[in-house]
Protein backbone atom coordinates (compact mmCIF):
# COMPACT_ATOMS: atom_id res chain seq x y z
CA UNK A 1 0.00 0.00 0.00
CA UNK A 2 1.04 3.73 -0.70
CA UNK A 3 -0.23 6.65 1.61
CA UNK A 4 -1.39 8.57 -1.13
CA UNK A 5 -3.37 5.65 -2.02
CA UNK A 6 -4.69 5.08 1.28
CA UNK A 7 -6.35 7.20 3.80
CA UNK A 8 -4.31 8.95 6.91
CA UNK A 9 -6.39 11.64 9.20
CA UNK A 10 -4.11 11.66 12.56
CA UNK A 11 -5.07 14.67 14.72
CA UNK A 12 -2.93 16.17 17.32
CA UNK A 13 -5.33 16.54 19.93
CA UNK A 14 -8.58 14.14 21.05
CA UNK A 15 -11.34 15.93 21.67
CA UNK A 16 -11.77 17.21 25.62
CA UNK A 17 -14.73 14.45 25.88
CA UNK A 18 -12.24 11.47 25.10
CA UNK A 19 -11.73 9.51 28.78
CA UNK A 20 -8.84 7.09 28.20
CA UNK A 21 -5.80 6.43 26.71
CA UNK A 22 -7.13 4.11 23.93
CA UNK A 23 -9.84 6.42 22.99
CA UNK A 24 -8.29 9.44 22.97
CA UNK A 25 -5.41 7.84 20.96
CA UNK A 26 -7.55 6.30 18.40
CA UNK A 27 -9.48 9.38 17.76
CA UNK A 28 -5.64 10.85 17.00
CA UNK A 29 -4.83 8.61 14.53
CA UNK A 30 -7.51 8.20 12.57
CA UNK A 31 -8.91 5.01 13.32
CA UNK A 32 -12.47 5.77 14.83
CA UNK A 33 -14.60 9.08 14.57
CA UNK A 34 -17.29 9.40 16.55
CA UNK A 35 -21.18 9.56 15.51
CA UNK A 36 -23.07 9.40 18.69
CA UNK A 37 -22.55 8.71 22.36
CA UNK A 38 -20.99 5.07 22.32
CA UNK A 39 -21.43 4.75 18.36
CA UNK A 40 -18.55 5.11 16.04
CA UNK A 41 -17.61 4.90 12.58
CA UNK A 42 -14.60 2.59 11.28
CA UNK A 43 -11.88 4.40 9.27
CA UNK A 44 -10.14 2.66 6.71
CA UNK A 45 -7.05 2.69 9.43
CA UNK A 46 -8.75 1.67 12.44
CA UNK A 47 -10.85 -1.53 10.23
CA UNK A 48 -7.47 -2.47 8.80
CA UNK A 49 -6.96 -4.03 12.20
CA UNK A 50 -10.42 -5.04 13.41
CA UNK A 51 -10.05 -7.10 10.05
CA UNK A 52 -6.79 -8.83 10.93
CA UNK A 53 -7.85 -8.86 14.65
CA UNK A 54 -11.35 -10.67 13.20
CA UNK A 55 -9.23 -13.02 11.03
CA UNK A 56 -7.42 -14.28 13.67
CA UNK A 57 -10.42 -15.29 15.74
CA UNK A 58 -11.90 -16.77 12.84
CA UNK A 59 -9.23 -18.92 11.58
CA UNK A 60 -8.85 -20.82 15.02
CA UNK A 61 -12.92 -21.15 15.51
CA UNK A 62 -12.62 -22.94 12.28
CA UNK A 63 -9.41 -24.15 13.95
CA UNK A 64 -11.91 -25.91 16.48
CA UNK A 65 -14.28 -26.93 14.51
CA UNK A 66 -16.86 -24.69 15.14
CA UNK A 67 -19.43 -23.44 12.30
CA UNK A 68 -19.73 -19.72 11.28
CA UNK A 69 -22.95 -18.63 10.63
CA UNK A 70 -24.73 -14.96 10.79
CA UNK A 71 -28.01 -14.26 13.03
CA UNK A 72 -30.30 -11.35 12.71
CA UNK A 73 -29.26 -8.21 14.60
CA UNK A 74 -32.97 -7.22 14.65
CA UNK A 75 -35.25 -10.64 16.86
CA UNK A 76 -38.41 -10.80 17.69
CA UNK A 77 -39.15 -10.62 21.20
CA UNK A 78 -41.24 -13.90 21.16
CA UNK A 79 -37.87 -16.08 21.32
CA UNK A 80 -36.50 -13.86 24.71
CA UNK A 81 -39.97 -14.50 25.95
CA UNK A 82 -39.66 -18.17 25.77
CA UNK A 83 -36.26 -17.69 27.78
CA UNK A 84 -37.65 -15.75 30.34
CA UNK A 85 -34.94 -12.74 29.56
CA UNK A 86 -37.77 -10.28 27.79
CA UNK A 87 -38.27 -8.67 30.90
CA UNK A 88 -35.14 -9.59 32.91
CA UNK A 89 -32.58 -8.32 30.62
CA UNK A 90 -32.90 -4.71 31.74
CA UNK A 91 -32.51 -1.16 30.12
CA UNK A 92 -29.54 -2.17 28.19
CA UNK A 93 -31.54 -4.16 25.21
CA UNK A 94 -32.82 -1.84 22.76
CA UNK A 95 -36.76 -2.34 22.34
CA UNK A 96 -38.64 -1.13 19.48
CA UNK A 97 -41.72 -2.05 17.65
CA UNK A 98 -42.38 -2.42 14.02
CA UNK A 99 -45.14 -0.68 11.54
CA UNK A 100 -47.40 -3.63 13.06
CA UNK A 101 -47.07 -3.39 16.45
CA UNK A 102 -45.02 -6.17 17.05
CA UNK A 103 -41.56 -6.31 19.60
CA UNK A 104 -38.48 -6.29 18.88
CA UNK A 105 -35.06 -5.55 20.08
CA UNK A 106 -31.59 -5.35 18.80
CA UNK A 107 -29.60 -8.55 19.63
CA UNK A 108 -27.30 -7.83 22.73
CA UNK A 109 -26.45 -11.13 22.58
CA UNK A 110 -28.61 -14.79 20.41
CA UNK A 111 -29.10 -17.55 22.87
CA UNK A 112 -32.26 -17.61 22.43
CA UNK A 113 -32.03 -17.16 18.12
CA UNK A 114 -29.15 -19.84 17.75
CA UNK A 115 -31.45 -22.13 20.71
CA UNK A 116 -34.55 -21.92 18.24
CA UNK A 117 -31.88 -22.90 15.40
CA UNK A 118 -30.90 -26.03 17.19
CA UNK A 119 -34.49 -27.07 17.83
CA UNK A 120 -35.33 -27.07 14.69
CA UNK A 121 -32.08 -28.66 12.72
CA UNK A 122 -30.70 -30.59 15.20
CA UNK A 123 -33.24 -33.27 16.11
CA UNK A 124 -30.74 -36.28 16.98
CA UNK A 125 -27.64 -37.24 18.84
CA UNK A 126 -25.91 -38.14 15.09
CA UNK A 127 -26.11 -34.53 14.67
CA UNK A 128 -24.19 -33.65 17.92
CA UNK A 129 -21.99 -32.20 18.75
CA UNK A 130 -22.73 -29.04 17.08
CA UNK A 131 -20.80 -25.13 17.72
CA UNK A 132 -22.05 -22.52 15.50
CA UNK A 133 -20.51 -19.09 15.89
CA UNK A 134 -20.66 -15.37 14.41
CA UNK A 135 -18.74 -12.29 14.21
CA UNK A 136 -21.59 -9.98 14.39
CA UNK A 137 -22.85 -6.44 15.41
CA UNK A 138 -23.91 -5.87 18.70
CA UNK A 139 -26.11 -3.32 20.24
CA UNK A 140 -26.66 -2.79 24.10
CA UNK A 141 -27.95 0.48 24.97
CA UNK A 142 -25.02 1.63 28.09
CA UNK A 143 -26.84 4.39 30.38
CA UNK A 144 -23.50 5.72 30.26
CA UNK A 145 -21.47 4.94 27.13
CA UNK A 146 -17.89 5.74 27.78
CA UNK A 147 -14.09 4.57 27.41
CA UNK A 148 -14.29 4.59 23.50
CA UNK A 149 -15.05 1.21 22.30
CA UNK A 150 -14.41 -0.41 25.43
CA UNK A 151 -18.10 0.18 26.80
CA UNK A 152 -19.76 1.29 23.80
CA UNK A 153 -23.29 0.86 22.68
CA UNK A 154 -22.58 -0.43 19.12
CA UNK A 155 -19.86 -3.05 19.08
CA UNK A 156 -18.53 -6.32 16.90
CA UNK A 157 -18.86 -9.62 18.76
CA UNK A 158 -17.57 -13.15 18.60
CA UNK A 159 -20.18 -15.15 19.91
CA UNK A 160 -20.37 -18.80 19.77
CA UNK A 161 -22.59 -21.52 20.60
CA UNK A 162 -22.36 -25.53 21.56
CA UNK A 163 -24.64 -27.82 21.53
CA UNK A 164 -24.29 -31.22 22.94
CA UNK A 165 -26.18 -35.02 24.42
CA UNK A 166 -24.23 -35.24 27.53
CA UNK A 167 -22.43 -33.06 30.29
CA UNK A 168 -19.42 -34.64 29.75
CA UNK A 169 -19.56 -34.23 26.37
CA UNK A 170 -20.29 -30.35 26.77
CA UNK A 171 -17.62 -30.57 29.21
CA UNK A 172 -15.40 -31.02 26.23
CA UNK A 173 -17.04 -28.72 24.15
CA UNK A 174 -16.09 -26.10 27.07
CA UNK A 175 -12.07 -26.95 27.44
CA UNK A 176 -12.22 -26.82 23.44
CA UNK A 177 -13.08 -23.14 23.16
CA UNK A 178 -10.73 -22.77 26.06
CA UNK A 179 -8.05 -23.66 24.14
CA UNK A 180 -8.49 -21.79 21.51
CA UNK A 181 -9.11 -18.86 23.31
CA UNK A 182 -5.77 -19.45 24.40
CA UNK A 183 -4.44 -19.55 21.10
CA UNK A 184 -6.10 -16.51 19.80
CA UNK A 185 -4.64 -14.08 22.05
CA UNK A 186 -1.63 -15.81 22.36
CA UNK A 187 -1.89 -15.24 18.52
CA UNK A 188 -2.84 -10.99 19.33
CA UNK A 189 0.10 -10.75 20.84
CA UNK A 190 -1.44 -9.93 24.20
CA UNK A 191 -0.57 -10.52 27.87
CA UNK A 192 -3.71 -11.89 29.78
CA UNK A 193 -4.61 -14.27 32.06
CA UNK A 194 -8.22 -16.69 32.01
CA UNK A 195 -9.74 -16.22 35.43
CA UNK A 196 -12.09 -18.18 36.99
CA UNK A 197 -15.76 -15.82 36.91
CA UNK A 198 -19.14 -15.14 37.84
CA UNK A 199 -21.57 -16.32 34.79
CA UNK A 200 -23.70 -13.27 36.10
CA UNK A 201 -27.37 -12.61 33.31
CA UNK A 202 -26.10 -15.06 30.91
CA UNK A 203 -26.60 -18.27 33.61
CA UNK A 204 -25.03 -21.55 33.97
CA UNK A 205 -22.29 -22.79 36.10
CA UNK A 206 -18.97 -22.54 34.76
CA UNK A 207 -16.98 -19.80 33.56
CA UNK A 208 -13.83 -18.04 32.59
CA UNK A 209 -13.28 -14.43 31.86
CA UNK A 210 -9.67 -13.75 29.54
CA UNK A 211 -8.53 -10.51 30.79
CA UNK A 212 -6.02 -8.74 29.55
CA UNK A 213 -3.50 -7.45 31.75
CA UNK A 214 -3.39 -3.20 32.07
CA UNK A 215 -2.93 -1.08 34.86
CA UNK A 216 -5.77 0.97 33.01
CA UNK A 217 -8.21 -2.15 33.82
CA UNK A 218 -11.33 -1.74 35.39
CA UNK A 219 -11.70 -4.82 36.74
CA UNK A 220 -9.84 -6.35 39.22
CA UNK A 221 -8.34 -10.15 38.50
CA UNK A 222 -7.26 -11.62 41.85
CA UNK A 223 -4.40 -14.20 41.77
CA UNK A 224 -1.64 -16.47 43.65
CA UNK A 225 1.82 -16.00 42.62
CA UNK A 226 2.48 -19.28 43.91
CA UNK A 227 0.30 -21.32 42.39
CA UNK A 228 -1.99 -21.46 39.17
CA UNK A 229 -5.17 -20.18 41.06
CA UNK A 230 -7.11 -16.85 39.37
CA UNK A 231 -10.15 -15.50 39.57
CA UNK A 232 -11.92 -12.27 38.76
CA UNK A 233 -12.85 -10.26 42.10
CA UNK A 234 -16.36 -10.98 41.54
CA UNK A 235 -15.59 -14.46 42.49
CA UNK A 236 -12.89 -15.20 44.50
CA UNK A 237 -13.19 -16.94 47.58
CA UNK A 238 -12.44 -15.06 50.67
CA UNK A 239 -11.51 -17.71 53.11
CA UNK A 240 -12.34 -17.75 56.46
CA UNK A 241 -9.50 -16.65 59.47
CA UNK A 242 -7.96 -19.37 61.18
CA UNK A 243 -8.36 -20.97 64.29
CA UNK A 244 -11.40 -19.69 66.79
CA UNK A 245 -13.00 -16.35 67.31
CA UNK A 246 -11.84 -14.84 71.03
CA UNK A 247 -14.11 -15.05 73.88
CA UNK A 248 -15.19 -11.04 74.75
CA UNK A 249 -12.72 -9.66 77.19
CA UNK A 250 -14.27 -6.12 77.16
CA UNK A 251 -17.86 -4.99 78.25
CA UNK A 252 -20.41 -3.55 75.81
CA UNK A 253 -20.41 0.10 75.82
CA UNK A 254 -22.54 2.77 74.11
CA UNK A 255 -20.50 6.00 73.10
CA UNK A 256 -21.54 9.43 71.75
CA UNK A 257 -20.28 9.93 68.53
CA UNK A 258 -21.71 12.90 67.24
CA UNK A 259 -21.48 13.68 63.55
CA UNK A 260 -19.68 10.18 62.96
CA UNK A 261 -21.78 8.36 59.86
CA UNK A 262 -18.81 6.42 58.36
CA UNK A 263 -15.76 4.11 59.21
CA UNK A 264 -13.17 6.68 58.54
CA UNK A 265 -15.35 9.19 60.37
CA UNK A 266 -15.59 6.73 63.63
CA UNK A 267 -12.19 5.35 63.26
CA UNK A 268 -10.67 8.88 63.93
CA UNK A 269 -13.45 9.83 66.47
CA UNK A 270 -12.62 6.95 68.50
CA UNK A 271 -8.79 6.30 67.75
CA UNK A 272 -8.74 2.99 66.86
CA UNK A 273 -7.63 0.05 64.68
CA UNK A 274 -10.20 0.45 61.66
CA UNK A 275 -9.81 -3.34 61.85
CA UNK A 276 -11.75 -3.96 65.09
CA UNK A 277 -14.78 -1.77 63.15
CA UNK A 278 -17.74 -3.73 61.38
CA UNK A 279 -19.13 -2.22 58.39
CA UNK A 280 -23.34 -2.70 58.56
CA UNK A 281 -25.18 -2.96 55.19
CA UNK A 282 -28.55 -3.12 54.23
CA UNK A 283 -30.60 -5.44 51.75
CA UNK A 284 -33.38 -6.00 51.08
CA UNK A 285 -35.03 -9.74 51.09
CA UNK A 286 -36.96 -11.69 49.42
CA UNK A 287 -40.01 -10.89 51.13
CA UNK A 288 -39.44 -6.72 51.26
CA UNK A 289 -37.78 -7.22 55.03
CA UNK A 290 -34.12 -5.52 55.78
CA UNK A 291 -31.60 -8.03 55.96
CA UNK A 292 -28.15 -6.93 57.76
CA UNK A 293 -25.00 -8.31 56.01
CA UNK A 294 -21.86 -7.25 58.38
CA UNK A 295 -18.57 -7.03 57.21
CA UNK A 296 -14.86 -5.69 58.95
CA UNK A 297 -14.75 -1.76 58.39
CA UNK A 298 -12.15 -1.90 55.76
CA UNK A 299 -13.39 -4.69 53.55
CA UNK A 300 -16.04 -3.95 51.20
CA UNK A 301 -19.47 -6.03 50.40
CA UNK A 302 -19.28 -8.30 47.26
CA UNK A 303 -22.52 -7.42 45.84
CA UNK A 304 -22.44 -10.85 43.51
CA UNK A 305 -21.65 -12.80 46.18
CA UNK A 306 -24.22 -11.03 48.43
CA UNK A 307 -27.05 -11.47 46.05
CA UNK A 308 -26.66 -15.19 45.89
CA UNK A 309 -27.21 -15.31 49.71
CA UNK A 310 -30.42 -17.63 50.00
CA UNK A 311 -33.38 -15.23 50.50
CA UNK A 312 -31.89 -12.17 48.95
CA UNK A 313 -33.90 -10.10 46.49
CA UNK A 314 -32.79 -10.49 43.34
CA UNK A 315 -30.93 -8.22 41.81
CA UNK A 316 -29.79 -6.92 45.28
CA UNK A 317 -30.99 -4.11 46.20
CA UNK A 318 -30.58 -1.73 48.65
CA UNK A 319 -32.43 -1.01 51.71
CA UNK A 320 -34.08 2.34 51.43
CA UNK A 321 -34.09 5.02 54.14
CA UNK A 322 -37.50 4.46 55.10
CA UNK A 323 -37.14 0.63 55.43
CA UNK A 324 -33.97 1.04 57.41
CA UNK A 325 -35.40 3.63 59.94
CA UNK A 326 -38.94 1.46 60.09
CA UNK A 327 -36.10 -1.67 60.75
CA UNK A 328 -33.39 -0.41 63.10
CA UNK A 329 -35.15 2.91 64.46
CA UNK A 330 -31.79 5.07 62.97
CA UNK A 331 -30.66 6.36 60.16
CA UNK A 332 -27.42 4.46 57.97
CA UNK A 333 -24.56 5.30 59.67
CA UNK A 334 -25.68 4.16 63.72
CA UNK A 335 -26.57 0.51 62.35
CA UNK A 336 -25.71 -2.63 64.18
CA UNK A 337 -26.84 -5.91 65.40
CA UNK A 338 -27.64 -5.48 69.24
CA UNK A 339 -31.09 -5.47 69.34
CA UNK A 340 -31.92 -6.23 65.69
CA UNK A 341 -34.59 -8.61 65.76
CA UNK A 342 -34.29 -9.09 61.74
CA UNK A 343 -32.16 -11.39 59.72
CA UNK A 344 -28.30 -10.91 60.21
CA UNK A 345 -25.57 -12.09 58.07
CA UNK A 346 -22.04 -11.71 58.82
CA UNK A 347 -18.81 -11.96 56.45
CA UNK A 348 -16.36 -14.95 57.45
CA UNK A 349 -13.94 -12.93 58.56
CA UNK A 350 -16.50 -10.29 61.06
CA UNK A 351 -17.92 -13.83 62.22
CA UNK A 352 -14.66 -14.26 63.87
CA UNK A 353 -14.19 -11.42 65.23
CA UNK A 354 -14.89 -10.13 69.41
CA UNK A 355 -15.03 -6.85 71.31
CA UNK A 356 -15.89 -5.33 67.64
CA UNK A 357 -17.07 -1.46 67.52
CA UNK A 358 -20.46 -1.29 65.74
CA UNK A 359 -23.88 1.07 65.29
CA UNK A 360 -25.76 1.05 68.29
CA UNK A 361 -29.23 1.54 66.47
CA UNK A 362 -29.73 5.09 67.68
CA UNK A 363 -28.38 8.16 65.56
CA UNK A 364 -25.10 9.49 66.52
CA UNK A 365 -24.47 6.19 68.75
CA UNK A 366 -21.96 3.31 68.30
CA UNK A 367 -21.22 0.39 70.85
CA UNK A 368 -17.91 -0.71 71.30
CA UNK A 369 -16.81 -3.94 72.90
CA UNK A 370 -19.34 -5.61 71.11
CA UNK A 371 -20.13 -9.54 70.31
CA UNK A 372 -21.71 -12.04 68.88
CA UNK A 373 -24.03 -14.53 71.64
CA UNK A 374 -23.54 -12.11 74.51
CA UNK A 375 -24.93 -9.04 73.03
CA UNK A 376 -26.76 -9.92 69.78
CA UNK A 377 -27.60 -12.75 68.25
CA UNK A 378 -25.13 -15.57 66.77
CA UNK A 379 -25.19 -14.41 62.71
CA UNK A 380 -25.63 -16.63 59.18
CA UNK A 381 -22.24 -17.05 58.25
CA UNK A 382 -21.36 -16.26 54.24
CA UNK A 383 -18.54 -15.11 52.16
CA UNK A 384 -19.75 -11.29 51.08
CA UNK A 385 -16.97 -9.83 50.96
CA UNK A 386 -14.15 -8.58 48.36
CA UNK A 387 -10.45 -10.19 48.95
CA UNK A 388 -8.31 -8.01 49.37
CA UNK A 389 -4.09 -8.19 49.03
CA UNK A 390 -2.65 -10.31 51.34
CA UNK A 391 -5.46 -12.82 51.96
CA UNK A 392 -4.64 -16.36 51.90
CA UNK A 393 -5.41 -18.09 48.64
CA UNK A 394 -8.11 -20.71 48.80
CA UNK A 395 -6.34 -23.34 47.39
CA UNK A 396 -3.62 -23.07 50.44
CA UNK A 397 -0.57 -22.14 48.49
CA UNK A 398 0.21 -18.58 49.27
CA UNK A 399 -1.14 -15.11 49.23
CA UNK A 400 -3.37 -13.53 47.16
CA UNK A 401 -2.13 -10.84 44.80
CA UNK A 402 -4.15 -8.15 42.85
CA UNK A 403 -3.40 -6.74 39.63
CA UNK A 404 -6.13 -4.40 36.55
CA UNK A 405 -7.34 -5.93 33.71
CA UNK A 406 -9.54 -5.97 30.60
CA UNK A 407 -11.93 -8.40 30.28
CA UNK A 408 -11.95 -9.28 26.41
CA UNK A 409 -13.53 -12.87 26.44
CA UNK A 410 -15.58 -14.85 28.38
CA UNK A 411 -16.60 -18.65 28.24
CA UNK A 412 -19.22 -20.17 30.20
CA UNK A 413 -21.18 -23.72 30.50
CA UNK A 414 -25.01 -23.02 30.26
CA UNK A 415 -26.55 -26.87 31.30
CA UNK A 416 -29.95 -27.00 29.76
CA UNK A 417 -30.89 -23.33 30.90
CA UNK A 418 -31.61 -21.87 27.64
CA UNK A 419 -32.85 -25.44 26.04
CA UNK A 420 -35.14 -26.25 29.00
CA UNK A 421 -36.62 -22.86 29.19
CA UNK A 422 -37.47 -22.99 25.13
CA UNK A 423 -38.52 -27.03 24.07
CA UNK A 424 -35.12 -27.24 22.91
CA UNK A 425 -34.38 -31.26 22.18
CA UNK A 426 -32.94 -33.87 20.52
CA UNK A 427 -33.79 -37.51 20.12
CA UNK A 428 -31.18 -39.57 21.92
CA UNK A 429 -30.28 -43.53 21.23
CA UNK A 430 -33.01 -44.40 23.42
CA UNK A 431 -35.71 -42.56 20.91
CA UNK A 432 -36.52 -40.25 24.06
CA UNK A 433 -36.20 -36.21 23.57
CA UNK A 434 -33.55 -34.53 25.55
CA UNK A 435 -32.52 -30.99 26.05
CA UNK A 436 -29.48 -29.91 24.41
CA UNK A 437 -26.32 -29.12 26.94
CA UNK A 438 -25.29 -25.88 26.07
CA UNK A 439 -21.98 -23.71 26.15
CA UNK A 440 -21.79 -19.80 24.88
CA UNK A 441 -18.68 -18.45 24.23
CA UNK A 442 -17.66 -14.24 23.64
CA UNK A 443 -15.08 -12.13 22.26
CA UNK A 444 -15.08 -8.36 22.20
CA UNK A 445 -13.67 -8.37 19.01
CA UNK A 446 -13.86 -4.42 18.96
CA UNK A 447 -12.83 -4.39 22.34
CA UNK A 448 -9.91 -6.04 21.68
CA UNK A 449 -8.04 -2.91 19.76
CA UNK A 450 -8.99 -0.67 23.34
CA UNK A 451 -7.41 -3.41 25.66
CA UNK A 452 -4.31 -3.76 23.29
CA UNK A 453 -4.08 0.01 23.37
CA UNK A 454 -4.19 0.46 26.94
CA UNK A 455 -1.76 -2.44 27.38
CA UNK A 456 0.94 -1.48 24.31
CA UNK A 457 1.28 2.56 24.37
CA UNK A 458 3.80 4.84 25.14
CA UNK A 459 3.78 8.77 25.43
CA UNK A 460 4.45 9.30 21.41
CA UNK A 461 1.27 6.23 20.83
CA UNK A 462 0.17 3.08 20.22
CA UNK A 463 2.36 0.37 20.03
CA UNK A 464 0.64 -2.39 17.98
CA UNK A 465 1.93 -6.40 18.67
CA UNK A 466 2.60 -7.14 14.64
CA UNK A 467 -0.41 -9.07 14.10
CA UNK A 468 -2.70 -6.93 14.66
CA UNK A 469 -0.82 -3.42 13.18
CA UNK A 470 -2.53 -1.59 10.58
CA UNK A 471 0.52 -2.14 8.81
CA UNK A 472 3.31 -4.24 9.90
CA UNK A 473 5.88 -2.32 8.30
CA UNK A 474 6.20 1.14 7.30
CA UNK A 475 8.97 2.78 5.26
CA UNK A 476 9.08 6.71 5.12
CA UNK A 477 11.61 8.23 2.94
CA UNK A 478 13.01 11.64 3.20
CA UNK A 479 12.46 13.52 0.08
CA UNK A 480 11.01 10.94 -1.86
CA UNK A 481 9.05 13.57 -3.83
CA UNK A 482 12.44 15.10 -4.04
CA UNK A 483 15.64 12.74 -4.49
CA UNK A 484 15.49 9.95 -7.32
CA UNK A 485 17.69 8.29 -5.38
CA UNK A 486 15.65 8.12 -2.53
CA UNK A 487 12.39 7.13 -4.30
CA UNK A 488 14.46 4.02 -6.19
CA UNK A 489 15.74 2.76 -2.78
CA UNK A 490 12.38 2.82 -1.14
CA UNK A 491 10.55 1.76 -4.01
CA UNK A 492 12.66 -1.60 -4.54
CA UNK A 493 12.65 -1.93 -0.76
CA UNK A 494 8.97 -1.47 -0.98
CA UNK A 495 8.69 -4.25 -3.85
CA UNK A 496 10.27 -6.85 -2.15
CA UNK A 497 8.83 -6.78 1.20
CA UNK A 498 5.39 -7.25 -0.51
CA UNK A 499 6.82 -10.27 -2.87
CA UNK A 500 7.46 -11.69 0.35
CA UNK A 501 3.85 -11.29 1.44
CA UNK A 502 4.52 -8.54 4.45
CA UNK A 503 1.73 -6.00 5.13
CA UNK A 504 4.07 -3.12 4.23
CA UNK A 505 3.49 0.49 3.30
CA UNK A 506 5.43 3.58 2.03
CA UNK A 507 5.16 6.80 3.04
CA UNK A 508 5.55 8.68 -0.37
CA UNK A 509 3.71 11.53 0.71
CA UNK A 510 6.85 14.06 0.66
CA UNK A 511 6.39 14.93 4.59
CA UNK A 512 8.62 16.23 6.41
CA UNK A 513 10.46 14.02 8.57
CA UNK A 514 9.28 14.82 11.74
CA UNK A 515 5.64 15.01 10.38
CA UNK A 516 6.22 11.67 8.87
CA UNK A 517 7.64 9.83 12.03
CA UNK A 518 4.95 11.41 14.64
CA UNK A 519 2.11 9.97 12.37
CA UNK A 520 3.66 6.34 12.23
CA UNK A 521 4.30 6.33 15.62
CA UNK A 522 1.04 7.77 17.28
CA UNK A 523 -0.74 5.34 14.51
CA UNK A 524 1.68 2.64 16.05
CA UNK A 525 3.40 0.85 13.19
CA UNK A 526 5.77 -1.97 14.67
CA UNK A 527 8.69 -1.86 11.89
CA UNK A 528 10.05 1.41 10.66
CA UNK A 529 12.58 1.92 7.78
CA UNK A 530 14.05 5.23 6.79
CA UNK A 531 15.74 5.95 3.97
CA UNK A 532 17.75 9.31 3.28
CA UNK A 533 19.85 10.85 0.73
CA UNK A 534 22.76 11.21 3.60
CA UNK A 535 22.50 7.27 4.37
CA UNK A 536 22.40 5.98 1.18
CA UNK A 537 25.63 7.83 0.51
CA UNK A 538 27.22 6.26 4.06
CA UNK A 539 25.92 2.99 2.48
CA UNK A 540 22.97 2.55 5.45
CA UNK A 541 19.54 2.70 5.74
CA UNK A 542 18.03 3.07 9.55
CA UNK A 543 15.95 0.63 11.08
CA UNK A 544 14.24 1.04 13.99
CA UNK A 545 10.97 -0.87 15.97
CA UNK A 546 8.68 0.75 17.83
CA UNK A 547 9.85 -0.03 20.79
CA UNK A 548 13.89 1.01 20.52
CA UNK A 549 15.08 3.75 21.95
CA UNK A 550 17.31 4.59 19.04
CA UNK A 551 17.53 3.08 15.23
CA UNK A 552 20.17 0.97 14.02
CA UNK A 553 22.14 1.60 10.87
CA UNK A 554 21.69 -1.33 8.20
CA UNK A 555 23.22 -1.55 5.05
CA UNK A 556 20.66 -1.33 2.12
CA UNK A 557 21.37 -4.84 0.35
CA UNK A 558 20.63 -6.20 3.73
CA UNK A 559 17.42 -4.55 5.06
CA UNK A 560 15.23 -6.75 3.73
CA UNK A 561 16.45 -10.30 5.97
CA UNK A 562 16.91 -7.58 8.47
CA UNK A 563 13.00 -6.87 8.55
CA UNK A 564 12.49 -10.11 7.74
CA UNK A 565 14.22 -11.73 10.73
CA UNK A 566 12.54 -8.90 12.75
CA UNK A 567 9.02 -10.09 11.61
CA UNK A 568 9.87 -13.87 12.27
Amino acid sequence: MRATQFFISTLKEAPADADIISQKLMIRAGFIRKVAAGIYSWMPMGLRVLRKVENIVREEMNRSGAIEVSLPVVQPAGLWQESGRWDTMGEEMLRFKDRHERDFALQPTAEEVITDIARNELRSYRALPKNFYQIQTKFRDERRPRFGVMRGREFTMKDAYSFDRTQEDAGKSYDTMYAAYCRIFDRLGLTYRAVAADTGAIGGDRSHEFQVIADTGEDAIIYCPDSDYAANIELAEAVAPAGERPAPAAALTKVHTPKVKTIADLVNFLNIDIAVTVKAVVVEGAEGDAVLMMVRGDHELNEVKAEKVAGIKKPLTMASPALIREAFGANPGSLGPVGFKGRIVADRTVAKMADFVIGANEDDQHYTGANFGRDCPEPEVADIRNVVAGDPSPDGKGALAIQRGIEVGHVFYLGTKYSSAMNATFLDEDGKPKPFEMGCYGIGVTRILGAAIEQNHDERGIIWPDNIAPFAVVICPVGYDRSAEVKAAADSLYDALLAKGVDVLIDDRGERPGAMFADWELIGAPHRITIGDRGLKEGKMEYQHRRDAAATAVAPDAMLEHVLSRLA
